[in-house]
């Protein structure tokens, strides 16, 4: 019998319940970067959870440790899942790329900082549409103060004022 462990993740200023093995939480950074004129977009996902999660959605055969293809399904699915909207109009998010880092699978994606941007409204419904007790934690970044949006239960669409 496993026995599962109970243990607290500290993610930005939210403490999110976690258990051994699958932690059915992600973390993404959307960070304004007025160096560069754009929204960098970095999800960070567990591996364990991205392992389980391709092969629900691609089946069986799906390898995300060792297969390039399936890395770039992962990181597919992701993009399609997470978007970023100005007044109801969503922005063009262009992938980046994606790397496997340690116990983390990262995607990265970004857009140009619109001219006069008031607000932002973000949908992140990344593995969320697999299992309903995932939790995803989205930080906005270099814009004013620190803004953390939590995407569970059947919170979609999050917005955040600037």
């Amino acid at each position: 019998m496993l026995r599962r462990l109970c243990v607290l993740i500290l993610a930005g200023s939210l403490w999110l319940p976690a258990f051994a093995h699958q932690q059915k939480a992600a973390i993404t950074k959307v960070l304004f970067n007025s160096r560069t004129g754009h929204i960098e977009v970095m999800h960070r996902f567990y591996m364990h959870d991205a392992e389980h999660a391709v092969g629900e959605i691609f089946g069986g055969k799906a390898d995300i440790m060792k297969s390039a293809e399936t890395q770039q399904q992962f990181a597919d699915y992701v993009t399609e899942r997470f978007e970023l909207l100005q007044q109801d109009k969503g922005l063009p998010l262009s992938l980046v790329g994606f790397e496997l880092e340690g116990k983390f699978f990262w995607v990265y994606q970004e857009t140009p900082i619109p001219v006069e941007l008031t607000n932002l409204s973000v949908r992140h419904n990344a593995l969320r549409d697999i299992w309903p007790s995932q939790v995803n934690l989205v930080n906005i970044e270099g814009r004013e103060e620190l803004k953390s949006l939590t995407f569970h239960g059947s919170a979609e669409l999050l917005k955040v004022e600037f």
